[in-house]
């Protein structure tokens, strides 16, 4: 056996969406499994992982792990809010789903790799691609691309953890608070299907987590007090601290990021269409 598989990271939330919206990304994560009597000559793989990591326990969830080895390729950022524990799920699903030669599809998947994730959204894009909506174990893929451009702060120091980060939500928000984002969350759910970038615009203000998010990712309260060019909104990517620019310029807000925000890397990445599958 000799199995090559790639995972994309992805954005979760953007804004209203909490725990249900979230878009894949052209940044991907590499697993190779092979038989551990087998030679291996991958240049790309630079880290090898035991059964504890987070694609070994996806894999061992549907193949056996006895006489294999796994070794990973880390590029998407760790603890960053752009899906790395959900890429290495994803990784570990298709992989195992490839040895043991299961064709299984995005909601089955997702159902065997959450109660490792632990929510949702970010595994759904990961598996499937482009832009997807989650409720109830189900995956609606609704467009193959958002209606702007994704440009991405991750601060180079600051890692969120997404316990800490869901810990600081309050049990309950006031009931025009609710009010507000669901308006904005269909907004966002009518805008990413049709691709409209002026109800996007429209839609990405968020009242139910972004608030209290805040404080843990200064960076979207800059972005927004001083737009770069190009911009359409901001949004925290899943529970930060990276934050995604929104550009109909992605040349011109990129250069502006990264003017203002030295100590951050600014990344310039697309929407892709494609989830985990072979490498």
């Amino acid at each position: 056996m000799n199995l090559h598989v790639r995972a994309p990271a992805s954005t979760a939330n953007v804004g209203p969406g909490f725990d249900c919206v979230a878009i894949a990304l052209d940044l991907w994560d590499e697993l190779v499994v092979y038989e551990d009597n087998a030679l291996h000559h991958s240049t790309s793989m630079s880290m090898y992982i035991g059964v504890d990591a987070l694609p070994v326990q996806a894999f061992s969830r549907l193949a056996p792990i006895d006489g294999l080895r796994f070794a990973i390729a880390r590029n998407i950022p760790r603890n960053g809010g752009l899906g790395s524990s959900a890429a290495e799920i994803a990784l570990g699903l298709v992989a195992g789903a490839a040895a043991s030669q299961r064709e299984l599809d995005v909601e089955q998947l997702l159902a065997i790799g959450l109660p490792l994730e632990g929510h949702p959204d970010n595994l759904a894009a990961a598996l499937a691609g482009g832009v997807c909506l989650t409720w109830n174990g189900r995956v609606a893929r609704v467009a193959e691309h958002a209606p702007a451009t994704p440009v991405v702060l991750v601060p180079r120091s600051a890692r969120t953890s997404t316990k800490d980060a869901r810990a600081a939500l309050p049990p309950q928000i006031p009931h025009s608070d609710a009010a507000f984002t669901a308006g904005r969350a269909a907004l966002l759910g009518a805008s990413l299907a049709s691709g409209s970038s002026a109800l996007f615009a429209e839609a990405l203000a968020d009242r139910v987590h972004e608030p209290y998010r805040e404080r843990t990712t200064p960076l979207v309260t800059a972005v927004r007090a001083d737009p770069p060019r190009g911009m359409v909104g901001a949004t925290i990517s899943g529970s930060g601290p990276s934050v995604v620019v929104w550009s109909d310029n992605s040349d011109a807000t990129w250069g502006d990021l990264r003017a203002r925000f030295p100590d951050a890397d600014v990344l310039q990445l697309d929407v892709t269409p494609e989830g985990a599958g072979r490498a």
